[in-house]
């Protein structure tokens, strides 16, 4: 296994703010990610539920970032928003592309892999990374950007909008080359 330096979290240089759970049938804390959430095996979004939000919250918004890897710029494999406060679940593969077990509405953006869906892990070669699923409360039905923008336009609309946080981390190592 290559030692890598550890990137901060994403969520370090933002304001603070209150935190409340997200739980998930496919991945348990500080776990290791399952085939089926690995790019090469079954690219598949994991069932996330959340809970204890502020009772302000008009939104929710999701994400899943790689802060190890090695663009300099972490990489972003899932970016989601304008889901319902009244949704408080996702089905395992709800990012699938084709908003099956999405809510009416909700905002898919491209990933850094280029396309409008989750994109799995994938480290280089013999790489632990770090996964954070973050679940972020929005103080808005409508967080404003549309689904052409980056995921840094909707992680700048986030930092401003979000009352409240919940995260989940899994890590996946790279296999090792033959």
């Amino acid at each position: 296994m290559t030692e890598l330096k550890r990137a901060p979290l994403p969520h370090d240089f933002h304001p603070a703010v209150p935190s409340f759970t997200v739980v998930s049938d496919d991945i348990a804390p500080g776990s290791v990610l399952k085939d089926a959430q690995v790019y090469a095996a079954g690219n598949t979004s994991p069932h996330l539920r959340w809970e204890g939000f502020p009772a302000q919250t008009k939104s929710f918004a999701v994400t899943c970032f790689d802060p190890d890897a090695p663009t300099g710029s972490g990489f972003w494999h899932w970016v989601l928003f304008d889901i319902p406060a009244s949704v408080t679940e996702l089905p395992a593969g709800a990012g699938s592309g084709k908003f099956e077990g999405l809510p009416e509405g909700a905002v898919q953006v491209r990933n850094d892999y280029g396309s409008k869906d989750f994109g799995g892990a994938a480290p280089p070669a013999g790489e632990n990374h770090r996964y954070v699923f973050t679940v972020y409360a929005v103080d808005k039905e409508k967080l404003g950007p549309g689904a052409d923008v980056s995921p840094a336009v909707v992680g700048f609309n986030l930092r401003f909008h979000t009352i409240a946080r919940a995260q989940l981390l899994a890590e996946y190592e790279g296999p090792s080359k033959s």
